[in-house]
């Protein structure tokens, strides 16, 4: 018989993790208090990156493996992803580019008008990577999920992981920044992004970042753009206008645009773990098993494939 699988956690982990298991017979639950655009990683400008994450040994191998699946994602239109040239730049003198991102062809780029020019970046580099468009890949997700034999329950508050069902045998723990509470971790951080998405910028083709302070990027989605950012230690869930307007302003300014119109904001708590990754097995205090997938910071969807497929390698069932 086929063991039962218990999902904590609805974000693109919880999610990729669910179809992993499912796809291969698994009778595979979900339970979540938040789901689809609600979730943290709804609030994602989600482009493929290897951000705020560590430590590297581990992280740029899962990194390297959701990146192919999400290239093979792309060629499907209703999956929500999508291939973009992503430009990292630096304000402040010759950016280094990673052995990782050379793999993947990345080469230097002098800045261009589009993005203000040399007045605010010193250098740069380019290369394609995986777009997620979360207004449409998380419902992918959850449906591909659901089609795989899955279900999802939402407005599930768990106090302890070992309040879900006895009758799963396995528990996996995708809960993010909820694991602070779920299993007493004081590893993990809040580290707070907040986002505009305003209409799509005329001209604006690919994605820009910059790193360096203010932290700053623009990323053209299908039906918008989302500007940003923040990572600050915070656990407040509330935009705040002055911070949008800052976004707003610093993101005009480097693409030499009007303000544009604000179509919402968005705020999410990237779970970011000092110690690393949590991606082991475990044991409930009933004894059943629990395999940990959490702290993966900024970078939820640039791991998930990667994770979710090392969390079925890590089951004993």
């Amino acid at each position: 018989m086929d063991p039962n699988v218990a999902i904590v956690g609805a974000g693109v982990s919880g999610l990729t993790c669910g179809i992993v298991f499912a796809e291969r017979g698994y009778r595979t639950a979900i339970f979540a208090k938040e789901t689809g655009k609600q979730t943290t990683s709804g609030a994602a400008a989600a482009v493929w990156f290897p951000y705020d994450a560590q430590p590297a040994k581990r992280v740029i191998p899962w990194a390297l493996k959701t990146y192919q699946v999400l290239a093979d994602l792309a060629r499907l239109p209703a999956s929500g992803v999508s291939m973009i040239e992503l430009r990292q730049f630096s304000r402040t003198g010759e950016i280094q580019i990673p052995d990782w991102a050379i793999s993947l062809g990345a080469h230097p780029v002098i800045p261009s008008k589009v993005e203000g020019s040399l007045k605010f970046f010193r250098s740069g580099f380019a290369l394609a990577v995986p777009l997620m468009d979360t207004t449409i890949y998380l419902d992918y997700l959850a449906n591909h999920f659901i089609a795989a034999g899955g279900s999802i329950s939402s407005n599930v508050r768990l106090e302890k992981l070992e309040d879900v069902d006895s009758k799963f045998d396995l528990v996996i723990n995708c809960a993010g920044i909820g694991a602070r509470e779920l299993v007493h971790d004081r590893d993990l951080e809040p580290h707070r992004g907040q986002v505009a998405v305003v209409p799509r910028v005329d001209g604006l083709s690919c994605a820009i970042v910059c790193d360096d302070a203010p932290l700053m990027y623009a990323i053209p989605r299908t039906n918008d753009c989302v500007f940003g950012g923040t990572n600050e230690i915070s656990d407040n869930l509330a935009a705040d206008p002055v911070t949008t307007s800052k976004i707003v302003g610093e993101c005009s300014r480097v693409l030499s645009i009007e303000s544009p119109r604000l179509l919402s904001e968005r705020v999410g708590l990237r779970p970011f773990r000092k110690s690393g990754v949590r991606l082991e097995s475990d044991r409930l205090c009933d004894g059943r098993a629990v395999i940990h997938n959490y702290g993966h910071g900024g970078a939820g969807f640039t791991l998930s494939w990667g994770c979710a497929r090392e969390v079925l390698e890590t089951t004993t069932l």
